[in-house]
């Protein structure tokens, strides 16, 4: 082979290979740096969803806690989840830099956690509590009694509404060893007893 069929050949060979690069990034979309723009979104609203409580009740306005956790990666307000509360509030507010406030009184009132409970003798097996469910926590079928598994209800209430006989309730979370604390002790108090000499008591009442 000539030297400038060779040197032709080197440059076809080029432009071949130019050609299938820009195809196959066409193809493949263009290579992100994980730190930045899009991906660095991810990653924030990932962190944001492991601070949440996860009962997905639609509270905040979105559709679940990955929703609202995205809406907080791209600038929503920290305080709109009554189940997380105060304390989910000041932890996001640590994990953002931001300010802790108040939680927003549009979106509910922090309570304690509660789990739903069916009145099984008085349950018709409609499904629709099933339907309504974000987390598959109701075992049942049509027509046949529809039971709570505890051990996955996230107390988002959202089954309640949809029962046509109202045989949900939302109950307090029974309290187990595993998070039970000690109560704080009572605040020391004057007392007066009767040869009117002044004593100091704990958690007696004036």
């Amino acid at each position: 082979m000539s030297e400038p069929a060779s040197l032709l050949f080197v440059i076809g060979l080029f432009a071949a290979m130019t050609y299938a690069l820009v195809r196959v990034s066409e193809l493949l979309g263009p290579l992100r740096n994980p730190s930045t723009g899009d991906d660095a979104l991810k990653t924030l609203s990932d962190t944001i969803n492991e601070r949440l409580p996860q009962t997905q009740c639609g509270q905040c306005g979105y559709a679940g806690c990955r929703p609202y956790a995205e809406a907080i990666a791209a600038g929503e307000a920290i305080n709109k989840c009554p189940p997380g509360g105060k304390d989910t509030i000041a932890d996001l507010a640590i994990l953002l830099n931001q300010q802790a406030v108040p939680l927003d009184p549009v979106h509910g009132q922090e309570s304690e956690r509660k789990i739903a409970y069916i009145r099984e003798h008085e349950c018709i097996g409609c499904t629709k509590c099933i339907q309504a469910c974000p987390v598959d926590a109701i075992l049942g079928a049509s027509k046949r009694m529809h039971t709570v598994i505890v051990s996955e209800c996230t107390g988002c209430d959202l089954c309640v509404d949809p029962c046509p006989v109202d045989c949900i309730e939302m109950r307090p979370v029974p309290q187990t060893h595993q998070d039970w604390t000690w109560p704080k002790p009572g605040t020391p108090t004057r007392v007066i007893w009767p040869d009117q000499t002044a004593k100091i008591g704990v958690g007696a009442k004036q």
